[in-house]
Parts: structure tokens; C-alpha cells; sequence
């Protein structure tokens, strides 16, 4: 049974140190996508999602407490955080201290090897290392699934970057206080499934538009939300059983379609939202193409023109090198299951 937020405090351990504490976490994947928020304050999802972390772009976040400063400070990637992405990190130690019952401010140094809001899941991996690092900078004892449902309110998908391998995000039931208790991610055990992801950046840039833009027009314009957000449900039930299986073909088939599908609803909204490029086209022309060869590759993306390929890790040359062939000029690399948000101790680097 989950746990609501601890609110004790403890003394600084572990990562905590008198030049803060710091955080290391990934980005995940969402084979099957939560696309859409019912609860734009608390960052409720309208449907359960389930993701494989990455072992690639980690994002390190360090938060040391400032007592006596004017206000917070965010350092994100060596400048000064501007606008919306400070807005959102100072929001969110604002809720980390109402749950500590502390007031100091704090200066906050994020680094992403990911690019910053490209669709790469950079908000996941920053805000699970924000949660932790900020949680044991303020004192507060919170274990994975309070961790999960704090990382939640900073961005959806970074509850389940609080876990390594494949997480699954409950969308959660009622509204308020029940709601925000009720969505929190949890670890999906898949010991036996270890797939390779390739990951095709044909454009490492800033969206036009913004995830939490195109999501909150998706759900009020596109009249095939609701059908994708139903089909969904079905989609995670058959991935819980292919991931069990094991099955690498089922798996791919089941995130393609969702992707597919998530997509096709923003470019049904009113008016259009779309990511995809036509180097973009072009890689989902690839794996096509790879699979009708004989070779197990299946595409999924998330909001953004970039291509990430699910396929068995011995095949991931040659989908590397059909993804380059495709989009010449684009980057790839290769991605496994990596681990779960963590301190760092004080003797790493």
C-alpha cells in the first residue's frame, strides 16, 4: 500500500553534504504514453502509462540550501534559467518545502546530457533528480512511491524515471487529495527482457511547440482523444502480458501502435499539432522497411520529431546504420535498461 508523503525530517545522509545534495537520473520511454492531463495543478494523467528507463542523458541536479539569500537561484546547463523552466523549478521547491515545513531558498545547478526540450524526455530525468536531490536538501524522509508521486508534480513522466527498467504510472482515481495520493509510478519486474533502443535524433533542437502546450490543445480540440485515450487501456494490458512473455515482436507492435495513435490525435486537433518531419518519415520508412527484410525493429516517439527503435541488442547496428542511411545527418545512439534515481555519494565526482 503506498504511502503518503513523510513529512519528518532527518538529519543530512548519503549525497547531502554542506555543498547540497546531488541527484543523478534518466530519462524513460513510455512504450505505452500518457498523452493528456485531467488535473492541469497536480499533473494528473487521463490514463496510465508504462516506460523503460534508459541508461543514456543522464541529468545530475544539485540543490544546496541558501538561508539568508534573497531567493532561489536555477543554473541550467551553465546559464541562468529563464523564464517557464525557472518558474517550474521554483514552483516545485516551493512545494518540496510546504511538505518539509521549511522556508530557506535555494540555489539549484542542473546539467542534461539530453537535449533540453527536444522530445527526448529531458523533464522526466530533471524532475526525478530534482525530487530526490531536493527531498534530502530539505530533510524530508520520503520513500520510492513518495518520491514517485512528488516527481509527478513536476512532470508527469518523472515519476517513473524514480525507477529503473520498466515503471508503470497509475493515472490514479478521484480528484484532489485522492487523486494526487493515487498517481504514483511503480517499478514493473521484467528480469528476463532486455531490449536495445535506438535512438534517431534527426533534431536535437527546442520544439515549436511544447508537450504541455500540444497536450492541453489535443485534449480540448482533437475529437480522437478519447478513442485513443480508451484504447489505451487495452494497449497496456496486452504490453503487461508481451512484457512477461517477453516478446519482443508483441512489445514493439503494441508501443508502435500506441505511439501511432497518440500522434494521429494531435493531428487531428483543431488546429493541427504536428512533430513529425519529413527525416522523420523517413527513419519510420526504415524500420519498415527493416522489418519487412526479416529484422524485428518497431518505432516509437514521443512528443517531438525525434525516432526512438525498439529491437533485440544484436541487431542494433544494423538498425544504427539503416536509421543513418535514412536521415543523413542525424545522430544516433544506443540505449539499454538503466537504473533508478539515486544520491550521489560523497566521493563521486
Amino acid at each position: 500500500m503506498p504511502t503518503d508523503h513523510a513529512r519528518e525530517t532527518v538529519e543530512p545522509r548519503h549525497g547531502v553534504t554542506d555543498r547540497g545534495s546531488t541527484a543523478v537520473a534518466h530519462p524513460n520511454i513510455a512504450l505505452i504514453k500518457y498523452w493528456g492531463k485531467r488535473d492541469e495543478e497536480l499533473i494528473i494523467p487521463y490514463v496510465d502509462s508504462l516506460s523503460m528507463t534508459l541508461d543514456v542523458f543522464p541529468t545530475t541536479t544539485t540543490v544546496r540550501l541558501t538561508p539568508g539569500a534573497g531567493g532561489d537561484t536555477v543554473t541550467l546547463d551553465g546559464a541562468p534559467a529563464q523564464g517557464e523552466p525557472r518558474q517550474r523549478v521554483i514552483a516545485f521547491l516551493d512545494l518540496v518545502r510546504e511538505l518539509a515545513g521549511r522556508a530557506e531558498p535555494a540555489a539549484v545547478t542542473t546539467r542534461n546530457a539530453v537535449p533540453t526540450g527536444a522530445g527526448l524526455a529531458s523533464s522526466a530525468s530533471g524532475f526525478a533528480a530534482l525530487a530526490v536531490a531536493a527531498a534530502a536538501a530539505y530533510g524530508l524522509a520520503l520513500d520510492d512511491t513518495a518520491l514517485s508521486r512528488l516527481a509527478r508534480r513536476g512532470s508527469a513522466s518523472a515519476s517513473r524515471s524514480i525507477f529503473g527498467g520498466f515503471a508503470l504510472c497509475h493515472a490514479g482515481q478521484g480528484v484532489g487529495a485522492a487523486a494526487d495520493h493515487s498517481s504514483y509510478a511503480e517499478p514493473v519486474p521484467v528480469p528476463d527482457f532486455d531490449p536495445a533502443l535506438v535512438v534517431a535524433l534527426v533534431n536535437a533542437g527546442p520544439k515549436a511547440v511544447s508537450s504541455r502546450t500540444a497536450m492541453r490543445h489535443t485534449v480540448e480540440t482533437s475529437p480522437l482523444y478519447p478513442a485513443w485515450a480508451m484504447s489505451s487501456k487495452g494497449d497496456l494490458a496486452d504490453m503487461r502480458e508481451a512484457l512477461d512473455r517477453g516478446d519482443l515482436d508483441a512489445v514493439g507492435e503494441i508501443a508502435e501502435r500506441n505511439a501511432f495513435g497518440m500522434h494521429a490525435t494531435m493531428l487531428a486537433a483543431r488546429p493541427a499539432v504536428r512533430y513529425l518531419s519529413p527525416a522523420t518519415v523517413a527513419v519510420l520508412d526504415g524500420v519498415l522497411q527493416l522489418r519487412r527484410d526479416g529484422t524485428p525493429a518497431y518505432a516509437t516517439m514521443d512528443a517531438g520529431p525525434n525516432v526512438k527503435v525498439l529491437c533485440r541488442p544484436a541487431d542494433a547496428a544494423q538498425v544504427a546504420e539503416t536509421v543513418l542511411a535514412a536521415a543523413p545527418g542525424c545522430s544516433v545512439l544506443t540505449a539499454r535498461r538503466g537504473p533508478g534515481a539515486r544520491l550521489r555519494m560523497r566521493n563521486e565526482p
